[in-house]
């Protein structure tokens, strides 16, 4: 199909793009910048890439580059390989989680969002990779990002950080995590994170904003996962506009945890590692008047030789941490799933 030998040509020109497709939609839209530089976002209209704390806050204008659509065929699945990791992260990271509750137990937070990094040494085809991804996950944002100067990214996130057209805005509050059966039955501890992200967002932008909505949570399907998820809506006011809602919602307590400084400098002190792009959020900032950003979730980052799978999981202080590493097994399925081996 055109697009994915378009996508192939740009890599090797390393030509910085973005290739992603909204969820629920067969639509390819494909954005390539007309330089190398990396562009620092301050407001322009275009497809941000934002990373969770420390790096380059960068956006692919639309003004000045080539933006094209399609629409999607139907792609052939291509066999994908399950590899193992690089080493074996369970005792490391069951002490991580060890030492977030004991800090809740303390009192130092309420919640906190603990991740590794899974480093499997292959090497995958990329686009076949990528066409897998779209054919597998079709109620995700799924999206190929590359800057020469940045690496490449990609990934299949459920989670929408915020959707703004005109003044009407939605969010949603997404927590809870257990593999997909057809009688889900949430337990106490996973309610009680997913209220925990609703009711934070709701504080920080009910005196804000006008109309304010909240579902109640309900059981959503994301790949081979349950989750539980509130939508909440509302209308921006003169004082309160779309950057001051993205300010205030990144990054979400579904992300890091509640209070969030807290939990963010805890996360900064103990994870042991660079989360880079992963749990940022991306996708498109005020394109006709609309904007509708994602957070970074389900991805994986292509480093030389090697793949990179970030996995996380809310702790609270009820967590056991052996579930916890499990929960971030299967997360990383999503990903691991997909992936087409590269024959050397």
């Amino acid at each position: 199909m055109q697009v994915f030998e378009e996508i192939q040509a740009l890599l090797l020109q390393h030509k910085p793009f973005v290739c992603y497709v909204k969820p629920n939609e067969n639509v390819w839209n494909l954005l390539v910048q007309q330089t190398n530089e990396i562009i620092e976002f301050s407001n322009q209209a275009g497809f941000v890439f934002i990373p969770f704390h420390e790096g380059k806050k960068m956006v692919i204008p639309f003004e000045g580059n080539k933006f094209s659509q399609g629409n999607l065929e139907k792609l052939e699945q291509k066999s994908a390989e399950n590899f193992t990791s690089e080493s074996n992260q369970k005792e490391t990271f069951e002490n991580l989680v060890s030492k977030g509750v004991s800090s809740i137990q303390q009192g130092e937070f309420d919640k906190v969002v603990l991740s590794r990094k899974i480093v499997l040494k292959e090497q995958i085809v990329i686009v076949e990779t990528f066409q897998n991804l779209i054919s597998t996950y079709s109620t995700a944002f799924r999206y190929l990002f590359f800057h020469p100067k940045i690496g490449l990214w990609m990934g299949a996130t459920p989670e929408q950080l915020v959707k703004i057209n005109q003044n009407q805005f939605e969010t949603v509050a997404l927590a809870g995590t257990q593999l997909y059966s057809e009688n889900v039955i949430w337990e106490t501890k996973e309610i009680e994170e997913q209220q925990f992200v609703s009711d934070y967002i709701v504080t920080k932008v009910k005196d804000k904003v006008s109309q304010l909505i909240v579902s109640d949570a309900k059981t959503v399907k994301a790949g081979n996962l349950a989750h539980l998820k509130s939508v909440i809506s509302g209308e921006l006011t003169a004082d309160f506009q779309a950057n001051d809602l993205i300010k205030t919602l990144h990054p979400t307590p579904a992300v890091c945890g509640l209070p969030k400084e807290n939990a963010i400098d805890f996360i900064l002190k103990n994870e042991g590692y660079n989360r880079k792009y992963y749990a940022g959020f991306l996708g498109e900032y005020n394109k006709d008047n609309q904007t509708d950003l994602f957070v970074n979730l389900r991805c994986l980052e292509v480093d030389n030789d090697v793949v990179n799978i970030y996995v996380g999981c809310g702790i609270t202080k009820d967590s056991h941490p052996e579930k916890e590493f499990i929960e971030t097994e299967n997360k990383s399925m999503t990903m691991r799933n997909v992936l087409v081996v590269s024959v050397q």
